[in-house]
């Protein structure tokens, strides 16, 4: 890692534009992921940390910020938005240093956090409510106010972008925050709240407390001063959330990964539909709740568009971020172990691994690499074609006909993204409209970000909707007024 980039995650919690140690005085160290080799030492934050944050969230929402109006919060996350814009250059290099992701990608996450703060700034004096007829000698009126202190647990696959798609909504209502990074990618999310500071984000709007999941994150989840919760990682974790979410009666968002299909008819642009795939599975390693990876194929170009696909899996190169391949390690030994896990369970039940990228020279053997795999003879109803594998894993399966494609794109328990390719655009909308996620893709894949559509899932995948406006009105309270005036 370069010895300028300055590593926040060292000076402990950030609570009340402070920061200090845990109160434990423990700390977790983390690993690069590109090396394998320790980076930083982040505090291990735990449920006294969180009393502390809570209560600071409380008493800026009671004061300086909740005093503030809807313009001035919208001018402050404006103001952090140029403030990352700024410091691009080492903000991607702590992204890159916490997750092993390509420079390039880092880069690109970058300038997405920062379009979040520039997003919600530009919207948060733009929430308005509306005038409801009634009865004569009445007005009423809807508002939409705060809904108190939020809860951010962010997940270490995107922890700059995550921060951003949280949090910016979050602030932009009004709601006072407490985040909970991953602790296996801290560094950029204590920096972005360095930065908030530095902007001019009134003590106790936004605090950061890391540590372990079992601790920190399930202290915030069940904490009684937390007003709305949200999260974004595994089913498992997720129902353990919203349970505590249900405890308390309060709200949640919840993101919990996918299994998204692209569907591949014989009069698609085959060329785009085979590039897309491709890139579709090895963006962040596959460690994306969005990633394509599945491929399922009309059984007519079935042989055509395997052996192109083949071909561009053979030239997929994985290495460190600074070389800025096509894809770098996986996040931990553990994640690592858990995907070679599931391909040796795939293989046993009859899946053909038919082509693999490759690990440049040059890496460090410590590192979390994963060759990049394209499977193929997958069972429609094994763990390789129904479950998350959160690695550059994609399944590749044939279908007979418009129903059978249909059929099997929704013959899994997630419903977060999809995708369709062919020429014909009215089978492309019904088959749009009849499967069923949360995102839907017609002759693409990946919006770059997509700050401004809606995202979430169904079924397993989750429930309530993140970017966009929508995500303002799932972290607002709708007050009905109603004034009889005589």
């Amino acid at each position: 890692m370069n010895a300028n980039v300055k590593l926040p995650a060292a000076k402990g919690v950030f609570i009340d534009n402070k920061w200090q140690p845990a109160q434990s005085g423990r700390t977790i160290a983390m690993l690069a992921p590109a090396t394998g080799q320790v980076i930083a030492s982040i505090a291990a934050g735990d449920a006294p940390d969180i009393d502390l944050a809570v209560a600071a969230a409380r008493r800026a929402l009671e004061g300086p910020w909740g005093r503030l109006s809807a313009v001035e919060r919208g001018r402050l996350l404006s103001r952090l938005g140029r403030l990352v814009e700024d410091n691009a250059e080492d903000l991607a290099r702590l992204e890159a240093a916490d997750t092993g992701k390509p420079m390039k990608q880092a880069k690109a996450d970058i300038v997405a956090v920062a379009r979040y703060f520039e997003y919600y700034g530009g919207a948060a004096d733009k929430v308005h409510g509306d005038t409801i007829p009634f009865l004569d000698g009445f007005f009423v009126t809807t508002v939409y106010e705060p809904l108190g202190v939020t809860g951010h647990i962010i997940p270490w696959n995107y922890p700059g972008q995550m921060f951003g798609r949280t949090v910016a909504p979050a602030l932009a209502m009004g709601n006072a925050t407490v985040i909970k990074p991953a602790e296996e990618a801290c560094l950029l999310p204590l920096r972005l709240a360095e930065l908030a500071a530095e902007a001019g984000f009134p003590a106790g709007a936004i605090n950061v407390v890391p540590g372990l999941g079992e601790e920190a994150g399930a202290a915030l989840s069940a904490h009684d001063g937390i007003d709305f919760l949200s999260f974004t990682g595994s089913p498992e974790v997720g129902t353990l959330v919203q349970t505590a979410a249900a405890r308390n009666h309060i709200g949640c968002t919840l993101e919990l990964g996918g299994k998204s299909p692209q569907i591949v008819f014989a009069d698609a642009d085959l060329d785009a539909a085979l590039t897309s795939v491709a890139a579709a599975i090895v963006q962040n390693a596959g460690q994306t709740c969005s990633a394509g990876s599945r491929v399922l194929v009309e059984r007519s170009i079935w042989d055509r568009f395997l052996a192109d696909l083949k071909l561009r899996f053979e030239k997929i190169t994985a290495g460190t971020p600074e070389m800025d391949l096509d894809l770098g390690p996986v996040i931990s030994a553990v994640q690592k172990k858990r995907i070679e896990g599931m391909l040796a369970r795939a293989e046993s039940s009859g899946a053909k691994c038919v082509a693999t990228g490759r690990i440049a020279e040059g890496v460090p053997s410590e590192g979390f690499y994963v060759a990049p795999a394209l499977y193929q003879h997958v069972d429609r109803n094994s763990e390789l074609a129904r479950e998350e594998v959160f690695g550059p894993v994609l399944a590749a399966m044939p279908f007979d006909d418009e129903a059978d494609a249909i059929r099997l794109a929704n013959g899994t328990d997630f419903g977060l993204v999809a995708g369709v390719w062919s020429g014909d655009g009215s089978r492309a909308m019904r088959v749009a409209r009849k499967v069923k996620v949360g995102q839907m893709f017609v002759n693409g894949y990946g919006a770059g970000g997509g700050i401004e559509l809606p995202f979430g899932g169904m079924k397993k995948s989750g429930h309530g909707r993140e970017k966009g406006f929508e995500a303002l009105y799932e972290l607002a309270a709708m007050k009905t007024l109603i004034v009889k005036h005589g």
